[in-house]
């Protein structure tokens, strides 16, 4: 089955298979799901074509994929723009939900370890 040009995996469970659409969890999949009135057991290919086309027009409802990448992008950039503190960060690439920076957020920082010695230190020989 494909929904907008993503094909949903034929062997797994519609609820799990119908998240590798970009901005669909497994709360949302089981809601379109329940919503069409579909068992969220079956598997992609046991569908009917009339079963398809209604989790399709359910799905293309949705902000999902290209348009919801595409808005949370404007939403960043005008966060950026209007030079907020969430803003800001994003811009630093750092983190922008209140976590801490001194110990975690290693990789956006680049690894450094500055607060610490690592290991044993060598003794120079002379």
């Amino acid at each position: 089955m494909r929904i907008l040009g993503i094909t949903v995996p034929n062997e797994k469970r519609l609820e799990i298979g119908l998240t590798c659409l970009y901005g669909i969890g497994i709360p949302k999949a089981r809601k379109i799901l329940d919503q069409v009135g579909i068992d969220r057991g079956r598997r992609a290919k046991d569908l009917t074509p009339e079963e398809e086309n209604k989790i399709r027009v359910v799905v293309e409802g949705i902000l999902i994929e290209g348009n919801l990448k595409r808005e949370i992008g404007a939403n960043i950039k005008r966060l950026k723009d209007i030079k907020s503190y969430r803003g800001i960060r994003h811009m630093k690439r750092l983190p922008v939900r209140g976590q801490r920076t001194k110990t975690n957020s290693r990789t956006v920082r680049g690894n450094v370890r500055k607060t610490m010695a690592s290991g044993k230190r060598k003794e120079s020989k002379t």
